[in-house]
Order: C-alpha cells, then sequence, then structure tokens
C-alpha cells in the first residue's frame, strides 16, 4: 500500500461536495496527514495511505462513502455489506452482479448492469440528466472494480472505459487506476473486461475477507492499477532494484527482449520515455520517503541515485512545486536532517 501516490487533483475532486455542505475539510484534511496548502500546489502528490485516510475521514463526515455524490447515501458501513454479499458467490461473475445488485439499491441516481457482447463483458451505467463529473465515474469503478479484482484474486484487465462527460484538465491518475484506453464525450459511461472473467471461481476465506475490509479504501487504490501497459512494466522492472541500479536503455531492452528502437517507439506510442518513467518513479519513492521520514533529504538524494543533494532538490521542485524540506515541514513530519539537507 505505500507503492504509490495520489495526485493532488483528485484529493481536490474529493473535496467538492464537502465544501458544499460547509464541512471543515482542513481539519478533515490534517487529520489524513495532508497539510491544506497543498492544495495551491498542482503537481504535489500525496501517499495513497493518506488519501485512503481522508476518503474514510469524508465517508464519517458526510455520512456517505460515496463523497456524497449521489441524491442518496452510502451511509459508512454499506461497503462492508456488498462486499460480503458478494463474498459467498461461487465465481466472480456471480459476485459482481450481487455487488451491482446491492449497490444499486443504496444509490438512486444511476444504475449499472452486466452485459456480455461476444467476448467482452462490460460494466455500463444507466442514468438521467446531465453527465457527471468524471470522478464521479472513476469512484464508483473503484470501488465495484477493487472489489472484481479481489474475489478473482488478481489484477483484471480493462480493455476499454468510456464516459458520457468531457474529458477533464487532469486524467494521469484515472489511466494508471484503470487503463489507457479512455474515451471521454460518449453516449454512456462504460467499463469494459473480458468476458471470460466472469467464470472464474472465487477462493476467498472469511480470514482474506476481513483483511480486505481492514485495509480499504487504500489497497483497491493501488493494488490492482492497470498493468496492460509497456510503461507499467517498465516501472515494474526498475521498482525490483535500487535506483542506483537502474539499466541504461539498451540494457533495459534486452531484459524486455526488444531491441531498443522498438522500445523507444513503444513507449512514445504510450506518451512516455525511459526518462519520464523514471522520474515519476523517482518522485513516487522521493514523496513515500519525505513522508515516512525516517531519512535525511541528502540521504534520500543519495538512494534514490543522485550525485548530489542539489540535483535532488531541482527535481523534486520541478515534480511537485516544492522544496523537499518544504515539502516534508508541511506535513508536518518529524525527521533528522542533516547540514546538507
Amino acid at each position: 500500500m505505500q507503492r504509490g501516490t495520489i495526485s493532488i487533483h483528485l484529493v481536490e475532486e474529493a473535496l467538492v461536495e464537502a465544501r458544499a455542505r460547509d464541512v471543515r475539510v482542513e481539519a478533515l484534511l490534517a487529520a489524513a496527514g495532508i497539510d491544506p496548502a497543498l492544495l495551491r500546489e498542482a503537481e504535489a502528490r500525496v501517499p495513497a495511505t493518506q488519501y485512503a485516510a481522508l476518503w474514510l475521514g469524508l465517508a464519517q463526515a458526510l455520512d456517505c462513502e460515496f463523497f456524497a455524490m449521489d441524491s442518496h447515501p452510502m451511509r459508512p458501513g454499506s461497503f462492508t455489506l456488498m462486499c460480503r454479499s458478494a463474498h459467498g458467490a461461487p465465481t466472480v461473475g456471480q459476485g459482481l452482479r450481487r455487488a451491482l445488485r446491492f449497490i444499486g439499491l443504496i444509490l438512486d441516481d444511476f444504475e449499472a448492469r452486466l452485459s456480455l457482447e461476444g467476448e467482452r463483458a462490460a460494466i455500463t451505467l444507466d442514468e438521467h440528466g446531465p453527465p457527471r463529473r468524471a470522478f464521479t465515474y472513476c469512484t464508483f469503478w473503484l470501488i465495484v472494480y477493487g472489489l472484481t479484482c479481489w474475489l478473482a484474486g488478481r489484477r483484471i484487465p480493462l480493455r476499454a472505459a468510456s464516459f458520457r462527460c468531457p474529458e477533464p484538465a487532469y486524467t494521469d491518475d484515472y489511466r494508471t487506476l484503470f487503463t489507457h484506453d479512455l474515451h471521454f464525450g460518449r453516449s454512456r459511461t462504460r467499463l469494459e473486461f473480458d468476458a471470460a472473467v466472469l467464470d472464474l471461481p472465487v477462493k476467498r476465506s472469511e480470514a482474506e475477507l476481513k483483511s480486505f475490509l481492514r485495509k480499504a479504501p487504500a489497497n483497491i487504490l493501488v493494488k490492482y492499477r492497470s498493468n496492460d501497459s509497456l510503461t507499467v512494466r517498465v516501472r515494474q522492472s526498475l521498482r525490483r532494484q535500487p535506483p542506483t541500479e537502474w539499466p541504461d536503455f539498451d540494457t533495459l531492452a534486452a531484459g524486455l527482449h526488444m531491441s531498443a528502437s522498438t522500445l523507444r517507439r513503444r513507449l512514445d506510442g504510450e506518451g512516455e520515455s525511459y526518462q519520464s518513467i523514471k522520474d515519476s518513479l523517482r518522485r513516487d519513492l522521493a514523496v513515500q520517503c519525505l513522508a515516512r521520514g525516517d531519512a535525511s533529504v541528502a540521504e534520500i538524494a543519495a538512494r534514490l541515485g543522485f550525485s548530489e543533494p542539489s540535483s535532488f532538490h531541482r527535481a523534486f521542485k520541478k515534480w511537485t512545486g516544492l522544496q523537499p524540506r518544504e515539502y516534508r515541514r508541511r506535513h508536518n513530519l518529524r525527521a533528522p536532517l542533516s547540514v546538507s539537507a
């Protein structure tokens, strides 16, 4: 659960309905370990565990686990009951149908239905009125998709995701959480995946269910992220070794059993480069290290493969808009700082 970070854009989206109801969001942010000042930094990111803590705090404050984005609240405890309803199903398909029926009894503004279309299955949201925010749809997918992956015991590759709403200004995390194949401004909001998944047996014990519920929602934020792209394969390869030992581009390509030109072309097709992947991974690792507070900034810089702390300072400022020490201070974390930090 410590492997991922969440954009500050999603933090802002989570607070929209709370602000409209005059909830003291600054107190909730502080309780989750998120400095409200980070909301002014467009490139800031927070550990997924802090975002999960904010989600739980908002659920209590709003009396709704769905960020008060439906005319009927999804009262605290609903997710647990939905999971218990699905847990006893013999197959993933039957469990998913139970979950969709359950959540359909709770939410009033739209209803999800599961359909089979040849070798693909689709979850379609039927709704009335104008389109919702992309964040609303993605939160629904997180809840339902996270449970479905857990029932299957593995991540379910998504083939496409379509939204009725216009494309928002920020979609990077949505692509990471679900799939790079996102489409906006469509007639229906739907999620597509291989139909064969529905026949997988559910082999989850009561102890596993309790563990899943105890760790939610942080586990569904990071455990089942999209891994159907070459970008994710490269990130996974790099995660298996310290940054100081990351390979050069030719060595990486050989390890992935392709030529350097093929790797470069395919990454370019996904809008990425080897340097951008390394930068985003170093950024996530830096945020986690600073939040954990068990090392000086100079030590973190060395761990991440920077030749000197000043280079790390410049890179972190570019990634997040803040200096490392300022980021740590805003999180009110106590950690040893060396003179060179």
